[in-house]
């Protein structure tokens, strides 16, 4: 089902709640596909169409404040393992075939000041940052129930991705002052490119991607995103906010818990994908946080495999009645495994439905509700 922009962001802020959404958030894991083929799986559930998810329709608001510029890509090696290749800041990136779809890097550019103001200029404020065409674009499609989006780099996410994160870890305590200037510029370019395109229309979602955490817990405690991060996540959240925005979502894998409340008030609204294997529990987090923290995910991606009653466990619990009061958006807590069944995803799906009271997916256009039930 297509909600519209009105109707996600009444979603977010628990107000004429018809019912939560059940989405796919990332889709199957590399080889996946091959699996369900042979398990007689059709084209449109292999795209993911066939389930019929709910989702709602985005743009980008037309402001690039990321890496701006810079070399151009290119292609060093390619063997039927892997591809390496550089990207726009002289990186060398290795991307595993048939294992990965995001390439890793080999190095990094920044060690020290010197090294990061060599490359600062890729950072930096310039107009041609502004797609005046797209944002014309944009607000036309909101008219029409797209939700807008902006991106921001992410406050850790930056960082780690100029110095890598070991790295990163000691620049905090060895030279601050260069973790204050990489953000301090992202933050000025970030601000002055959506502060100009907020004149023309209403952003409604800022977007953050930091995966800074893993299964024991993130990599920086409260006092360093006190220190580092906050300042920079609300120079522009209180902007943007300040012009209409509405949702300050952050993507972060693994354990978040001993960080929320230090992100909730640097102005974060929403957290996902919510890792139950990472002792991300989002019934609890709903009980702690109600509507001030909205979640997104949060369904174990490892028992669709473990068959209907695993299933059924996870979904009676995460979808219980008092997780349906708004400020919820139900999904796979990431990609969907290799090894999960076509015929228990499906059960997933069709389960998942009727706790959240979704007519059924129509029969006569989905032949495999014939042949699994």
């Amino acid at each position: 089902m297509r909600f519209t922009r009105e109707q996600y962001i009444d979603l977010h802020l628990g107000r004429n709640i018809k019912r939560q959404m059940f989405v796919e958030l990332f889709g199957p894991l590399i080889g996946l596909d091959e699996e369900w083929k042979l398990q007689g799986a059709m084209k449109d559930e292999i795209e993911m169409t066939g389930f019929d998810w709910d989702y709602v329709p985005t743009i980008d608001c037309g402001g690039e404040t990321d890496v701006f510029g810079g070399k151009e890509e290119t292609i060093v090696e390619e063997t039927k393992e892997h591809i390496i290749s550089t990207d726009a800041l002289g990186r060398r990136m290795k991307l595993l075939k048939g294992f990965a779809t995001i390439p890793l890097p080999l190095d990094y550019p920044v060690k020290d000041m010197d090294s990061w103001l060599a490359i600062k200029h890729l950072y930096t404020f310039n107009e041609k940052r502004i797609n005046y065409e797209q944002v014309e674009r944009a607000k036309l499609e909101q008219k029409n129930g797209v939700l807008v989006v902006a991106n921001m780099p992410g406050g850790f996410d930056l960082p780690r991705q100029l110095l890598g994160e070991e790295e990163l870890c000691y620049a905090y305590f060895e030279q601050p002052e260069l973790i204050i200037d990489i953000l301090k510029t992202a933050g000025d370019t970030t601000y002055r490119v959506l502060d100009q395109i907020s004149d023309q229309l209403v952003i409604d979602q800022l977007s953050v991607h930091e995966d800074m955490a893993g299964k024991s817990g993130p990599m920086v405690g409260p006092n360093m995103i006190e220190e580092f991060i906050k300042p920079y996540y609300l120079k522009v959240w209180d902007m943007v906010k300040g012009k209409g925005t509405t949702i300050f979502s952050q993507d972060s894998d693994g354990n978040m818990n001993p960080v929320i409340d230090t992100f909730l008030d640097c102005g974060l609204t929403e957290m996902l994908p919510l890792e139950p294997g990472s002792n991300m529990d989002m019934v609890e987090l709903k009980e702690k946080y109600g509507l001030t923290l909205s979640l997104k995910g949060g369904i174990n991606k490892y028992v669709i495999k473990d068959g209907k009653q695993a299933i059924e466990k996870e979904l009676d619990y995460k979808m219980q009645p008092k997780m349906q009061t708004g400020g919820v958006i139900f999904g796979l807590d990431h990609r969907i495994p290799n090894g999960t069944p076509i015929e228990t995803y499906r059960y997933y799906v069709k389960y998942g439905r009727e706790l959240l009271g979704i007519e059924p997916i129509d029969k006569k256009k989905k032949g495999w509700l014939r042949q699994a039930f």
